[in-house]
């Protein structure tokens, strides 16, 4: 009746078994854990540095921002400088180079951290399932073992009943004094124990075959079922966290072209630094025009005062004493602080007195019927004014601005003319582009009256014409003040010229080269020797009048282009991405630039396709 015992010894190294199994269950799923709580600390860092990226780009911004000119470039004459234009340069880098920044701040952010994040609710959901399986698992095994532990417990306590119920038989059986049906009673009694003994061995020996069956697909099949998908699960989180680090790196790879590109940008615009250009910019933007004074003369105080009006006149040469100025120069002003619009002052003497009206070009007359004390007190009240003008012209806070800018000295007053001349011609040539398109759109509706009423666009053509009269005769104005200022400023270059035909001394440095800055209009005046006295008028207007014209064809910048673009369509051109191109004509509010390329053919692009630099 010991049949019950090899089971038990079964029963117990399975229990070990189970022990050990559960306790690598239990690491395979604080490794995994930690897996996702490195993979979430890693999101976490990505994002805290694309944050910082932001903050950084986000910073440079404003350091740009706060560094660009305030002033449209057009406003601006800094501008011209090619320091000032290198240094806007530099900082349109600086913002392109932010960009990049938040390039990178924004692919980390998409394609790590909610990519990461997305991938790690996933491994969470199934690292839940594959321990709830094995969970289950580990549940339904204890259940079996207990059921076999019942069955056991019940063979056993019914295997040890039948043992005392045929021992108690026995012993009424060879009892003397036992009746006939004790004994038979005792004999029914184990014999019913003994067969109970027999049910409850069979239903154990039934229930530890199915829990040894259970067992070994648990541990033979189901657990490393469980534990392949754990490994599986793991494994493709560890590939996907790896590859993640490598966005880390491919992020700030993509970018750097583009962040090469801008410190390459950085480096041409410091080469682009010219400091002769700017030189002679600063000289085109502050060059007055004024003629150059003339020579003081020697004034003769030897002579009494008290001479006849007959034979005193100031500045009269004495007998036997050469003339100082030379024969037939005419005695231009000393200074001339006119403004142009009013008629020019007479002449002046060189302490700044008027010269006699009849004496415009001689020397003094020796009948001029004025004593020397009254010309004496007259140019000595005529000298506070001139130098009061001076001042003025220095910068005084004073000065009044006016529409014909004659404020300004002659050359800044003609240049800024000819920019208000060029910018009411380009809204005048709007208005008149704006006018023939609602004349046509009026003829579209007259033959058409479904697409609207023609009599809606009258106000239109009204206030279009009414704008084209004004601008017309502000364009007449400025042609008008315009060609008062050249008259001007050639008048003065002519004075300056023939004042100087014949200096009084030799020129301690030769002249300035015409070469060095020949596309300059100005510098080509200013730098030319004076011509002969034979010939002074008419070479001086012809060489001005050609170079005028000649610029207008001129390149008015350069670009560069930012995107290629085909010019498939009559009148334009095509141009690749990087390209240098001239500016000849800018945008008049259509979208198209006019440009020239380096090798021939000009044509328009679009205006959003350039980064423009004026000249």
């Amino acid at each position: 009746m010991r049949v019950g015992i090899p089971g038990v010894s079964s029963s117990l190294s399975s229990q070990r078994l189970k022990g050990i199994y559960k306790d690598q269950f239990e690491v395979l799923e604080r490794h995994t854990q930690w897996g996702l709580d490195l993979l979430e600390r890693y999101v976490k860092f990505v994002k805290e540095r694309t944050e910082v990226e932001q903050a950084y780009a986000k910073q440079l911004r404003n350091l740009v921002k706060k560094y660009l000119p305030k002033r449209p470039a057009k406003d601006d004459p800094e501008s011209r400088f090619s320091q000032q234009q290198s240094f806007v340069q530099i900082l349109q880098e600086v913002n392109d180079f932010a960009g990049q920044r938040e390039l990178v701040a924004e692919n980390l952010s998409v394609r790590v951290c909610l990519e990461l994040t997305k991938y790690s609710q996933e491994m969470k959901q199934e690292r839940k399932m594959h321990f709830q399986e094995g969970r289950r698992a580990q549940q339904q095994l204890e259940n079996g073992f207990k059921q076999l532990e019942n069955s056991k417990r019940k063979f056993e306590r019914d295997c040890r009943e039948a043992e005392k119920a045929a021992q108690t038989a026995e012993r009424l059986d060879q009892d003397i004094n036992a009746t006939k049906a004790d004994v038979e009673k005792a004999k029914q009694q184990a014999h019913l124990r003994s067969h109970m003994a027999e049910e409850s061995k069979n239903e154990y020996a039934a229930q530890l075959q199915r829990f040894n069956r259970d067992q070994a697909h648990f541990y033979f099949s189901q657990m490393p079922q469980i534990f392949d998908k754990l490994q599986d699960m793991d494994e493709r989180r560890a590939i996907r966290l790896g590859a993640g680090y490598g966005l880390l790196s491919e992020a700030e790879l993509e970018v750097v072209p583009i962040i090469a590109k801008c410190l390459e940008g950085m480096k041409v615009a410091a080469h682009a630094v010219d400091p002769k250009n700017d030189s002679q910019v600063l000289i085109e933007l502050h060059k007055s025009g004024f003629a150059r004074p003339g020579d003081v003369e020697f004034e003769d105080f030897s002579q009494p005062m008290n001479r006849a009006p007959s034979d005193s006149s100031l500045g009269t040469p004495s007998e036997g004493r050469p003339e100082l100025r030379g024969p037939g120069r005419s005695r231009a002003k000393r200074w001339p602080f006119g403004k142009k619009n009013k008629p020019r002052p007479p002449p002046l003497s060189p302490l700044g007195g008027p010269i006699p009206l009849a004496l415009p070009n001689g020397p003094p007359s020796p009948r001029s019927g004025r004593d020397p004390l009254t010309i004496l007190s007259e140019i000595s009240k005529s000298v506070k004014p001139r130098l009061a003008s001076f001042r003025s012209l220095r910068g005084s806070r004073g000065t009044v601005v006016t529409e014909d800018f004659s404020h300004l000295p002659p050359e800044q007053q003609r240049k800024r003319l000819q920019q208000q001349l060029e910018e009411r011609n380009r809204e005048l040539q709007k208005e008149v582009d704006q006018r023939e398109a609602l004349k046509k759109m009026k003829d579209v509706y007259e033959k058409t009256p479904q697409m609207g009423d023609p009599a809606s666009l009258e106000p239109q053509i009204t206030e279009t014409l009414g704008n084209i009269e004004r601008l017309k005769l502000e364009v007449q104005k400025y042609e008008a003040w315009l060609a008062e200022a050249e008259s001007r400023v050639l008048s003065n270059r002519g004075d300056s010229l023939s004042r100087h035909a014949r200096p009084p001394d030799p020129p301690t440095s030769a002249p300035p080269d015409n070469s060095s800055n020949s596309g300059s209009q100005d510098t080509k005046e200013s730098s030319e020797e004076p011509p002969s006295e034979e010939s002074q008028e008419t070479p001086i207007y012809t060489e001005f009048d050609e170079d005028f014209e000649e610029e207008a064809t001129s390149p008015i910048g350069h670009c560069v282009a930012i995107y290629h673009f085909e010019g498939s369509s009559e009148g334009t051109i095509s141009m690749a991405e990087g390209e240098d191109l001239s500016l000849m004509e800018e945008d008049k509010g259509d979208g198209w630039t006019r440009v020239r390329r380096k090798e021939g053919g000009e044509g328009y692009v679009p205006t959003s396709y350039l980064r423009v630099t004026l000249n």
